[in-house]
């Protein structure tokens, strides 16, 4: 039996081991762009999306929620074909070339917290999602984009950068 302990330590220690990885791996669709959101002069609202390497089919833009089940779509767009690596800007609030709008846009209101993020119709990539307020929009100028990045550290932070910057850094981190 003494022989026995060994391999039955080996074996519980693979079982926790194996049970941790999974625990962390989690199912989550990989990310390969970055979401950002923009305006015009006129203060409308624009999607802004850098797609690092493979595609993404589409974007919503929803109001979060405690219980995922929840969550309310406030826009959805899906493009016409797959965008593949590079800057792609559309508006969200009227019809654009190379996208289709499959629910549009809700009137924002103040207060609320929304996010924006692209996905594949395969869950193969996403977009990181950006969230914002009313209130982030009105304070946006023209040119600027904001979106969600990462410090050295690691630690998330709203950014808000010109656009040329946006295009040249946030895939650096992919």
């Amino acid at each position: 039996m003494a022989a026995s302990r060994p391999v039955f330590r080996r074996f519980v220690g693979a079982v926790v081991a194996g049970v941790a990885l999974a625990a962390t791996s989690g199912c989550t669709v990989p990310v390969d762009a970055v979401a950002g959101v923009s305006v015009t002069v006129d203060g409308r609202l624009l999607g802004v999306m850098m797609i690092c390497g493979h595609h993404i089919d589409g974007a919503t833009l929803y109001v979060e929620s405690d219980d995922a089940d929840k969550s309310v779509t406030v826009g959805s767009w899906t493009a016409a074909r797959p965008h593949k690596a590079g800057l792609v800007i559309w508006p969200l609030d009227s019809p654009a070339a190379g996208w289709t709008t499959t629910q549009a846009l809700a009137p924002l209101t103040a207060g609320t917290t929304y996010s924006l993020y692209g996905w594949t119709k395969d869950n193969s990539w996403s977009a990181g999602n950006v969230s914002f307020t009313r209130a982030d929009l009105d304070r946006l100028a023209p040119g600027k984009v904001l979106y969600d990045d990462f410090s050295d550290d690691g630690d998330e932070f709203t950014a808000v950068a010109p656009l040329t910057r946006f295009k040249a850094t946030a895939c650096r981190d992919m």
